[in-house]
């Protein structure tokens, strides 16, 4: 175990005693890959958030004026609209796009409203050669040209190209689809950076999406997201994981403006649990009961292991898991290399805005948060992708099941013991947003080192709002 003292007094230089992240890489039943090993940590400063950037709509006017539609945002997957003519309607901050797959393969994102009275050509995701408006009947092809206009003779001063659809800028990367309304600015690998040099090994784009689960939260956006970029809420929010989860353990890193990641290992202690008289099988049975990941993915949890005499609930887990992976998936050339971090453990990047896919070869959570109409609601949406074994094509993927905000994340039962989990994260967040509301000091303080993420994304952020 790597020696070093807590309380260093250098800003930013403080850890939670106990096993490190890498200490706890070098115990793994395969070489891991550099990238997961190396810190990426940087102290960026202490100052406290201004409590008003969650509350204020003159605030939220400004990300929908200066931040919005200038970043990459997720907007769909492959599997959404396989076929030309699919579309999805992916409506943000003010804004409604139709993104279409054309007869090419290729995907186009067109401001979804007529341009003769401004109804919105589509509400609900379909399949159309053509997009004819409601009102009137003007109608668009699928790739945004100009098809035709009733009573043509009364509108001679509109041109076909003066109809066509304004476009957004669209990108693909791993499956995922991105649209950017104001044209210009970094590349989507190059914004993305360095997860597609990462992600490379889990291949996102021979998963599918097997459960879309999503929920209107009485919180701003941002409070809902940055619940999901620290693990050591774990402690009072979520103790029932404690047992298999290596919460002060985590290890956080920052890449640039848009990219942050934390690794969580699992199948360990959290270094807040007393090991007194704890067995390593006592970790294994914690984890198949509350493990989101575990049981309800499976016909048969490859968690319910055995833990052999001298190995460590982590190898055990491992090996189970890379068993099941061969079993289930094939890919033999991923199955040999994948490593117990690989199978386990939470790697939980985060794009700037709102794009959160997992790492990992386990069946991989993606989350996305997108504003409500006022400061004091936002969407949360949860997909779960699962690969797709060797030789297989790629099914289409599952609906989105809307929640309201009176129902649970546990009335969606697709989410097993995650959606329990999710619950108790919303017990907390509506109080967050009031909170701020009342706030004397006006002022949230962050972590030097666990909430490094958070404050990360608030300078971007506001390097969007500074502009």
């Amino acid at each position: 175990m790597a020696e070093r003292d807590p309380t260093i007094d250098a800003a930013g230089a403080a850890r939670c005693p106990g096993a490190t992240w890498t200490d706890i890489l070098a115990l793994d039943a395969r070489p891991v890959p550099a990238f997961l090993e190396q810190e990426n940590y940087e102290y960026r400063g202490s100052d406290p958030i201004p409590a008003m950037i969650y509350t204020s709509p003159e605030f939220q006017a400004l990300e929908n004026e200066k931040m919005w539609p200038n970043v990459w945002q997720f907007a769909a997957r492959d599997e959404d609209m396989p076929e030309p003519g699919d579309y999805i309607v992916y409506e943000n901050a003010g804004r409604s796009y139709l993104v279409v797959r054309q007869e090419d393969g290729s995907v186009k994102a067109m401001h979804n409203v007529c341009l003769h009275r401004g109804r919105k050509l589509r509400t609900e995701d379909g399949t159309a050669d053509k997009f004819q408006c409601p009102f009137h009947g003007f109608t668009w092809n699928k790739d945004g040209s100009l098809h035709e206009i009733p009573c043509r003779w009364d509108f001679k001063h509109l041109t076909d190209e003066k109809m066509q659809l304004p476009e957004a800028e669209v990108a693909r990367w791993q499956g995922y689809i991105f649209v950017r309304e104001n044209p210009g600015g970094p590349t989507i690998e190059e914004y993305l950076a360095p997860l597609p040099e990462f992600f490379k090994r889990w291949r996102h784009d021979q998963c599918t999406t097997a459960i879309w689960v999503a929920k209107e939260v009485p919180a701003n956006w941002k409070i809902t997201m940055e619940a999901f970029m620290e693990a050591w809420h774990t402690i009072v929010t979520h103790p029932q994981l404690l047992p298999f989860t290596g919460d002060a353990n985590t290890s956080y890193n920052i890449y640039g403006d848009n990219v942050n990641v934390a690794y969580t290992p699992f199948g360990v202690m959290s270094p807040h649990v007393d090991p007194e008289g704890k067995e390593q099988q006592w970790i294994v049975d914690e984890f198949i009961k509350y493990n989101g990941r575990s049981a309800d993915n499976y016909e048969e949890s490859p968690y319910a292991v055995t833990v052999p005499e001298g190995i460590s609930a982590r190898r055990a887990l491992g090996e189970a898991m890379r068993e099941n992976f061969s079993k289930t998936f094939g890919h033999p050339e991923l199955h040999d290399a994948a490593t117990d971090v690989e199978l386990l453990d939470g790697l939980v990047y985060n794009v700037f805005p709102h794009f959160a896919p997992w790492g990992g070869y386990m069946p991989n959570i993606v989350y996305r948060w997108k504003p409500g109409p006022t400061p004091d609601t936002c969407l949360m949406e949860v997909r779960i992708l699962v690969r797709i074994p060797e030789g297989q094509p790629i099914p289409h993927g599952q609906p989105m099941k809307m929640l309201t905000r009176e129902q649970k994340w546990t009335d969606a039962p697709e989410l097993g013991v995650l959606g329990h989990v999710f619950e108790q994260d919303m017990d907390n967040l509506p109080f967050v947003q009031d909170g701020l509301k009342v706030s004397k000091n006006g002022r949230v303080e962050l972590g030097d080192y666990q909430e490094i993420r958070i404050r990360q994304f608030h300078q971007t952020l506001m390097k969007y709002l500074d502009a």
